[in-house]
């Protein structure tokens, strides 16, 4: 029996529907309730699929939950390496391209994707799940390794080392305070991102010091 390559075509279509109707619809109950604090019914009646739906997709509401944060944290890569090639070249010192990170970390838009994350992922880390935590720090991996290769781009002649080293200060310690952050300031309150600003102008300031201009 020969299939039908339109009809094969067709239900790949609406597999592929279906799957995006459930991220779709658990990325919009992320962002109503502030975290995944649904059930695999709620989903389901949102996506407009049967339970069994989701369930033919994933493993476990956690496997929805986490498929998401993995597609939020590209659309942060994506941003961030927008940010960082629109930020004038320097010289090449250390010091003017730890001044480009700086920039770079200023105007991406992290507070939010950290905010995504963490409500997220918390649930998920609280039930001791490895993966939350695996997520967590691929994030900041994936971070540091484009961060890397643009600044490897802009400055070809520039020590690897360095911009590694650079990059990994910078990035380490983005990564603590995002969870002091998150864990002592509403992301709801008027004056949060003021507070993630100085938080970053704070790191900034304490990272500086081992990038001076050399003498």
């Amino acid at each position: 029996m020969t299939l039908d390559p339109g009809s094969t075509d067709r239900r790949a279509a609406l597999k592929a529907r279906s799957r995006r109707a459930i991220l779709d619809a658990a990325d919009a109950l992320v962002r109503e309730r502030g975290g995944s604090q649904f059930s695999v019914d709620e989903l389901a009646e949102r996506a407009d699929v049967s339970r069994r739906t989701v369930f033919n997709h994933f493993g476990s509401l956690d496997d929805v939950t986490l498929t998401i944060c993995t597609e939020r944290l590209g659309d942060v890569i994506h941003e961030v390496q927008a940010v960082a090639s629109a930020t004038p070249v320097g010289d090449g010192s250390r010091a003017s391209m730890f001044d480009e990170l700086a920039l770079t970390l200023r105007g991406a838009d992290l507070p939010a994707a950290i905010t995504y994350l963490a409500g997220v992922l918390a649930p998920i880390a609280e039930g001791n799940d490895p993966r939350a935590q695996a997520l967590a720090q691929e994030a900041f991996s994936r971070v540091a390794d484009h961060l890397s290769s643009e600044l490897v781009r802009r400055h070809p002649a520039a020590e690897a080392l360095d911009v590694q080293l650079l990059v990994s200060s910078l990035v380490h310690g983005v990564a603590v305070i995002a969870m002091h952050w998150v864990t002592t300031t509403d992301p709801a309150a008027p004056g949060a991102r003021d507070a993630w600003d100085a938080l970053v102008d704070r790191l900034i300031r304490s990272v500086r010091a081992g990038y001076m201009p050399e003498h």
